[in-house]
Formats: structure tokens, C-alpha cells, sequence
């Protein structure tokens, strides 16, 4: 008799009645690295962003083109989905009421704009995607211009490597060459508009083709601005408090608009525009004339007008470049160096 006894099959021997399987409640399969290649996506562009859920134009130019609602891929749950992004969507595309896709893809994005909370903080929040155009619109008074804030737009936009364009309202009300007279060194392209005539059509054009995002302080007409140029836009305006010389924040969201072959994109009113993120370096690129001067400068130079031996003052001084463009360029840099000394301090 063999050690196996009685047993015919020698596996018998083995007696697994006593194993315990582990539950599966929800009775789901296992994970897989392997994500669907989702070939029948479609491409969307954000339009808006509210509570979780994107509205996307879809099949853009083409005859079944659609406004469709999506919520995003569970896999995409942590990148941020902006206005101006090009996404791959699947599902239900019709854009038929009660219907909603899925962005499963955020396609490579050619612009961001950032801007941080305030100075200190380093967290960069997107607000748009893919534009290549920024629309500084400025008020010539009620309120006031702030030339800090626009030096604030044209650092992000630089940063980013976005075109800045100025547009300058309420011409009618004050004369606004001694503001604009702050960016006399720069090459920026400025557009004047009075309440009685706002250059819309000539505007238009200029912007057709392209993306193009509009910020502005609450009040200097931003919002009107917008709606003139995309009369089916119907963006929320306000007017400007008295006593306080501030306006009220009307456009609470980002929204895209279609204009002629481009996009504009409206964005809320702000009164601060955080540079937290942004490196001195990335401001000086803008400006490869003052770039290639500044590389002979001591190392550690702020480009200041206290700095002694800085080559931007010398050649200023020296008529090698223009004074009022070194000037507005110390200016945006300053800027920095007060933020990145007020974080320091903290």
C-alpha cells in the first residue's frame, strides 16, 4: 500500500473545501493598464466650464456641427480642462437635449495662459487654452487705468508667448495718451474706442482667424466690447460705482465665442493678476534685442535702474537702445522682483 492509501488519482489527496475566497461585492473585473484607444473620437473645442460639466463645439466648419454637453474621463480626473482646449470626445455627439459625451483625451496645447492667485503663491491656475491673441481692454477713465495691470498682462502674455493687443474705451471721456504714453518703448499694438464708435468692424477683422482672450479690470467695457463684436453673445455688463470708481463683477465665467473664423474668449473682470509663476527669464525672451544685451550683464543682475553695472541702463544711456523701451522693460521686471521679494518675506 502506498503513502497515497486508498486514493486513485494522487490529487485527491489534496483538500482545498476549507480555502476562503475573498469577496467581491461589487463584482467588478480586475484593472487593466490598458486604456481603449478610442479611435471613433470626435474633436471638441471647450467652450465653458461649469460645475463639472464642458459645453464643446464639435465638428467645427463641418455640416453636422454641434453644441454638445460632456463630462470628463475618469482617467483625466486630475488635469484641468480649460476654455480653448482641443479634446477628443466619444459618445453621444448630436448635441440632442439630455444627451452627454465623455472628453477622454486633452489634445497638446500650442498656448496657456496663467496667472497665480497673488505673488506669493506659486500654483499657476489655467484660464485659457490655445490662444494666440490677448485682448487688453483698458478703460481711458471711469475707473482709472492702471498701468501696474497691464505691465501684470503683458508679463503673462509674454510668458506665455501670446500676442498682446491694447484696446483703450471710453476714449470719449479722457484723453488717454498720458496713460498710454507708459508704453511708448513697446511694440503693442493699441486700438482707441469711444462709446459713440467703437471700431468693430475694423476689430473684427482683426481678430478673425485667430483665438483670442479678453481680460480687463471689472467696468472698463470689456464685456460690451465683446458683445459688439459677437452681437449673439449676450455677456452680463454693468456700470461703474461712483463713490468706489470700481465695477461690478458681471461676467462670472469663461466663455468662448465664435468670431468669424477664430474665437473670443470672455473671461471674469479682475483687479489682480498673481505673477507667482512666472521667471524673469521668460520676460526677457519677448524682447531678443534687449535679451541679447542683457546676456553681458553681471550675473545676479535684476536689470534695475539701481543696478550699477547692468548693460541694459548703459546701453540706454549710451544710445544704443531705446531709452522708453528699457524704461517699460525695468518696469514689468520690477514687478517680479517685488513678488519674489514679497515671497521671500512671508
Amino acid at each position: 500500500m502506498s503513502w497515497l492509501g486508498d486514493y486513485e488519482d494522487p490529487y485527491d489527496a489534496y483538500d482545498e473545501s476549507s480555502v476562503r475566497e475573498r469577496p467581491n461585492p461589487k463584482a467588478n473585473r480586475a484593472r487593466s493598464k490598458h486604456r481603449p484607444a478610442h479611435e471613433d473620437a470626435v474633436t471638441g473645442i471647450v467652450t465653458a466650464v461649469d460645475r463639472g460639466r464642458y459645453t464643446l463645439a464639435v465638428r467645427v466648419g463641418e455640416p453636422d456641427e454641434s453644441v454638445v454637453t460632456a463630462a470628463r474621463a475618469r482617467e483625466l480626473r486630475r488635469q484641468a480642462i480649460v476654455a480653448g482646449d482641443r479634446v477628443d470626445v466619444v459618445g453621444d455627439t448630436t448635441g440632442d437635449e439630455g444627451t452627454l459625451a465623455r472628453i477622454v483625451r486633452i489634445q497638446p496645447r500650442t498656448t496657456v495662459l496663467r496667472r497665480s492667485a497673488d505673488d506669493v503663491d506659486v500654483v499657476e491656475r489655467v484660464i485659457v487654452a490655445n490662444a494666440d491673441v490677448l485682448l487688453m481692454v483698458v478703460a481711458a477713465a471711469d475707473p482709472e487705468p492702471r498701468p501696474g495691470l497691464v505691465d501684470r498682462y503683458l508679463v503673462a502674455a509674454l510668458d506665455a508667448g501670446i500676442t498682446p493687443v491694447l484696446v483703450v474705451t471710453k476714449t470719449d471721456v479722457a484723453d488717454p495718451e498720458p496713460f498710454l504714453a507708459n508704453f511708448e518703448g513697446l511694440d503693442i499694438e493699441v486700438w482707441r474706442s469711444s462709446i459713440d464708435a467703437p471700431p468693430v468692424e475694423a476689430l473684427r477683422s482683426r481678430l478673425d482667424g485667430h483665438t483670442t482672450v479678453a481680460v480687463g479690470h471689472s467696468g472698463v467695457g470689456k464685456s460690451t466690447l465683446v458683445n459688439a463684436l459677437v452681437p449673439s453673445a449676450n455677456r452680463a455688463v454693468s456700470h461703474v460705482n461712483a463713490v468706489t470708481g470700481r465695477g461690478r463683477h458681471t461676467s462670472s465665467s469663461t466663455v468662448s465665442f465664435k468670431l468669424g473664423d477664430g474665437w473670443i474668449i470672455d473671461t471674469p473682470g479682475v483687479r489682480s493678476f498673481g505673477l507667482g509663476h512666472v521667471a524673469t527669464a521668460n520676460v526677457l525672451q519677448g524682447f531678443p534685442d534687449l535679451a541679447a544685451v542683457a546676456e553681458d550683464c553681471p550675473r545676479g543682475c535684476t536689470h534695475q535702474p539701481d543696478e550699477e553695472y547692468c548693460e541694459l541702463a548703459i546701453a540706454a544711456a549710451e544710445g544704443r537702445l531705446e531709452p522708453r523701451r528699457v524704461a517699460s522693460m525695468q518696469r514689468m521686471l520690477a514687478t517680479l522682483v517685488a513678488a519674489r521679494r514679497q515671497r521671500f518675506e512671508e
